[in-house]
């Protein structure tokens, strides 16, 4: 089993959405008024009237064989808008009660 977590401008929580119903994964843990700044030269993202946008994420736990396909769709919907932009990062679950 794999964790892909999944950090998202709020202007994609409906895509994000969208995708992960699209790949039939129904489990996940929504994080809303997520702050940061991205690692590339990314604009914060924290609330204020000087950087008002926010962000959001997603934690999913998926079967290994599930995180191709799901990287694949964020990096279709990263490519959509790279300002915007979406990042997902993938760890292993070592156990689950």
């Amino acid at each position: 089993m794999k964790s892909v977590m999944i950090i998202f401008n709020q202007a994609n929580t409906e895509r994000v959405e969208y995708m992960l119903d699209e790949l039939k994964i129904s489990g996940f843990t929504f994080f809303e008024q997520v702050q940061g700044r991205g690692t590339n030269g990314g604009e914060p993202r924290r609330g204020t009237h000087t950087w008002p946008e926010m962000n959001s994420a997603v934690m999913t736990v998926v079967e290994d064989s599930k995180v191709p396909e799901l990287l694949l769709a964020i990096r279709k919907l990263d490519a959509r808008n790279t300002e915007v932009g979406v990042k997902a990062f993938v760890w292993n679950i070592e156990q689950m009660v």
